[in-house]
């Protein structure tokens, strides 16, 4: 255990004071060390006084107190600059509601092994999504098959938020200079990934939706997918530094 990977796993937050506790002691509690930072956008209902309080209980949790709700996005970038700042290898993200079970988080590692990349999937064999409806599901699946099919992109769950990043990745791909937010970050960071020749590999999940709290997903986030890969689809941006060539795993 103390030969593998320094690995971090970055929760964004905004009013989930009732999901971090159980959440964070999840992790802690995994067979793997993964250590836990929290990016929490000024919660309304404390959610920053939680984290605090669990951090001050163990070294393992840390906590970025941002000054107000400032987007999905710029949280996942504050995230990965403070994690490569502390020299963690593996870079997690995940969602704070348990969408995102935290035992799959050993899966995902174990791919990190052999990938740049990692990503928990809903549409690869094994995968799923629960307590979703038809509508969500069928309007999930378009989005997904709209981005593969206009980015050219390989993975299956485009706009995945439960991933694991080897620290070179963000060290070449430089997550300030992503220009979208919110779950449109997803896309934009995955499509530099890919383009930018890293190894990109899915390992099937059941995403399950939230039990506690609302939803964030609004019709703003999905025109701002949208507006995202299209703006993509006509970037011509410089070519990133590349790594030795690989094979995108389907």
């Amino acid at each position: 255990m103390n030969d593998s990977p320094r690995a971090i796993v970055i929760v964004p937050t905004y009013n989930e004071a009732e999901n971090v506790p159980p959440l964070v002691e999840r992790i802690l509690s995994l067979k793997e060390r993964v250590d836990v930072l929290i990016v929490d956008d000024n919660s309304p209902d404390g959610t920053g006084a939680v984290a605090d309080a669990i951090a001050q209980e163990t070294p393992r949790v840390q906590v970025i107190h941002r000054p107000r709700k400032l987007g999905l996005g710029t949280a996942y970038t504050a995230g990965f600059v403070r994690a490569l700042e502390q020299g963690y290898e593996r870079i997690l993200t995940m969602d704070a509601d348990f969408s995102h079970n935290p035992r799959y988080i050993p899966a995902l590692l174990r791919l990190a092994e052999t990938h740049d990349l990692a990503i928990g999937s809903r549409y690869v064999p094994g995968g799923g999504v629960r307590l979703w409806g038809l509508h969500r599901r069928l309007l999930s699946r378009w989005a997904n098959l709209f981005a593969r099919t206009m980015l050219g992109l390989h993975v299956h769950d485009c706009t995945a938020g439960f991933r694991c990043y080897r620290a070179h990745v963000l060290e070449t791909i430089d997550p300030r200079s992503i220009k979208a937010d919110g779950y449109s970050y997803l896309l934009e960071m995955l499509w530099r990934v890919e383009n930018a020749g890293f190894s990109v590999a899915e390992t099937p999940i059941v995403f399950t939706d939230r039990r506690r709290g609302a939803s964030k997903i609004s019709q703003k986030e999905i025109f701002n997918a949208a507006a995202t890969v299209f703006r993509l689809v006509f970037s011509h941006a410089e070519p990133l530094p590349s790594p030795a060539p690989t094979q995108t795993k389907r």
